[in-house]
């Protein structure tokens, strides 16, 4: 028998009253940090995530970036790197979620929406100061129409800790933000991009940018890494110009003492510079936006 008008409208009403029960994450700190690859997105992550645990806050840093560095720049011993095994490498642990190992082939019958409340529990590398670090590795574009047993799980895990209470929560991620979709946009309420001075780097930062407003991430914020001079200043500005997707610009110097302090950067904080008081700018800026809400973009 077919379905009639009215069934069809009873169950476009319920649809959409499902679509709209998506859970609130908690009041909190939610950063997505991303940017064109070797901006220094990894070490601004890494000094935000110190900063805020020196307050008393909890904090989990997760890495998503391909590199896989924001451990190590938390001070984790690059002499134990083989241990960290990123999530999307961890093929038992994809399989007791999912139901399916990476690379076993297509039309597998996948969990999409598995239980991963114990991931942080079970892989988290707990550092000092309250920091929990969280290596997922990374997910396939979603241009490229995977479904895959490692991306589910990735999701999966987004969907869970953009939950978690009592936390403040930075993801260091790829350039884009589209591979997460929804799932970073009912999370995530500001996006930090990383950039450079140079064209390359401020054209992937606009693109990141444009993709976190098309998902619905109302703050986008921009910072301006490795700063030389007014003229770079100018170069950017005239970049921009007056209509860009981002509520605030942050200019942070160059300074030489990151190359000399990474992988581990902690140490940038012990002295006072022109650098670190810039992260400290970063870090005031979203911590207000994120006492306020959900506020429209700028």
């Amino acid at each position: 028998m077919g379905t009639t008008a009215e069934q069809k409208q009873r169950m476009r009403a319920a649809t959409a009253a499902l679509n709209s029960m998506h859970h609130e994450p908690p009041d909190g700190f939610r950063v997505v940090v991303c940017g064109k690859g070797g901006v220094g997105k990894t070490t601004v992550t890494a000094l935000l995530a110190r900063r805020l645990a020196l307050r008393g806050m909890k904090v989990l840093a997760v890495d998503e970036d391909p590199q896989q560095n924001l451990a190590f720049s938390l001070g984790y011993p690059l002499e134990a790197a083989d241990a960290l095994v990123p999530l999307s490498r961890n093929f038992d642990y994809v399989e007791e979620k999912v139901g399916a190992r990476p690379g076993e082939g297509w039309g597998l019958l996948l969990a999409l929406n598995p239980d991963v409340t114990d991931v942080v529990d079970r892989f988290g590398v707990h550092l000092d100061e309250g920091i929990d670090c969280l290596v997922m590795g990374s997910v396939v574009q979603a241009a490229t129409g995977c479904l895959c047993p490692e991306n589910a799980l990735l999701n999966a895990v987004i969907r869970y800790i953009r939950l978690r209470e009592d936390e403040a929560i930075l993801l260091d991620t790829q350039a884009g933000v589209e591979h997460f979709g929804r799932a970073l946009a009912e999370g995530f309420s500001q996006t930090l991009v990383v950039t450079e001075p140079g064209r390359n780097s401020l054209q992937v930062a606009l693109q990141a940018a444009r993709l976190a407003a098309d998902l619905g991430i109302p703050r986008r914020h921009l910072v301006v890494n490795k700063t030389r001079n007014g003229a770079d200043r100018e170069k950017v500005e005239t970049f921009l110009g007056d209509d860009h997707p981002f509520a605030s610009v942050i200019y942070l110097p160059f300074d030489e003492r990151v190359l000399d302090t990474e992988p581990a950067v902690s140490a940038l904080l012990d002295d006072p510079s022109p650098f670190v008081e810039g992260i400290a700018a970063i870090e005031e800026l979203l911590l207000a936006c994120s006492r306020s809400g959900r506020p429209a973009p700028g």
